[in-house]
């Protein structure tokens, strides 16, 4: 797959493509389910698909601090949208120059001259352009004029509810995985580097792998039982997601790993935490004491419920 930063990087395909627009966070089932249908248009057509997302997302810029916490990191999207079997990725920077360009000058600018596109696939109530003036019949007008077809997203639903990034935020926030893995398709799970931290947990006698998590919001918060593939091999664990109060917070999400009967070095491997259960809140100890025995008592949870599930599967 292709990544082209900006919109000034693009070299523009002789015979164009099909494209959608929009953020694709978590590139869920409904996600999925658009993205094949613009594979489907492409083989039809001989061309490439592309799909076009902004960094950051528009909530993010213009209001940081009410923006939803993101289900994907940009590099765990790219990921994810390789995997469909997506061609190109075209990645603008959303700024104040972006934000301030009219639905006519993204039409020509990115649609036209930029893409080359043949055909588009929007939602119905996309909105784009400055003030989100252009929407699906702006669309339509400037597809019969520009010589492009545009078709509707259809509604994705589970169930009698549509299938939304919004709706697995909330499957989280409630410790509700398993309606999360139904609706993105796969187990939830977050992506980072382990660096190097404060190394609490091992003065305190449950070392942790803190992984780099790059998020200032998360969309968990609190204690889970976890899992991820280490050489090959599957390690449970417990994990701690939050700002921990605690210790020094700084007010970021972090994301602090400890996997049982583990012991090896895992500074600078990029790991893969997928989340299984919630234990508890993230809470604040008026001591190490009370921190520790609390600790303690997560990863005791953490090895029953690993016991229990070894008894009837193997993680290896």
């Amino acid at each position: 797959m292709q990544l082209v930063r900006g919109l000034h990087n693009l070299q523009p395909s002789v015979n164009g493509c099909v494209a959608t627009i929009g953020n694709f966070d978590g590139v869920h089932q409904g996600h999925q389910a658009v993205l094949n249908r613009l594979r489907e248009r492409a083989r039809a057509l001989g061309l490439p698909c592309c799909v076009v997302i902004s960094e950051p997302q528009p909530r993010e810029f213009f209001n940081p601090a009410t923006a939803p916490a993101r289900l994907t990191r940009l590099r765990e999207k790219l990921e994810l949208l390789a995997a469909q079997g997506i061609d190109q990725v075209l990645c603008l920077t959303f700024n104040r120059r972006l934000s301030a360009l009219s639905a006519e000058d993204f039409v020509q600018q990115v649609l036209v001259k930029g893409l080359g596109v043949r055909h588009l696939e929007v939602g119905d109530d996309f909105r784009f352009g400055c003030d989100r003036a252009g929407d699906f019949a702006f669309l339509q007008q400037a597809a019969v004029r520009d010589g492009f077809s545009v078709e509707a997203a259809s509604t994705i639903a589970q169930g009698d509810q549509r299938i939304s990034s919004t709706r697995i935020r909330q499957a989280l926030e409630t410790g509700d995985f398993v309606r999360a893995e139904a609706l993105l398709g796969r187990p939830y799970s977050m992506e980072g580097r382990v660096l190097h931290g404060k190394k609490l947990g091992r003065q305190l006698g449950t070392p942790t792998a803190h992984v780099q998590i790059n998020r200032h919001r998360a969309p968990l918060c609190g204690v889970y039982l976890v899992s991820a593939e280490i050489d090959g091999r599957l390690r449970p664990g417990v994990a701690n997601m939050g700002v921990r109060p605690s210790v020094d917070s700084d007010g970021k999400a972090h994301l602090e790993v400890h996997f049982l009967d583990f012991k090896g070095d895992l500074y600078g491997q990029r790991l893969k935490v997928t989340f299984h259960q919630k234990l508890r809140d993230e809470q604040k100890f008026s001591s190490l004491d009370a921190l520790k025995a609390a600790i303690d008592a997560d990863v005791q949870a953490a090895r029953t419920y690993w016991q229990n599930l070894l008894s009837t599967t193997t993680l290896d």
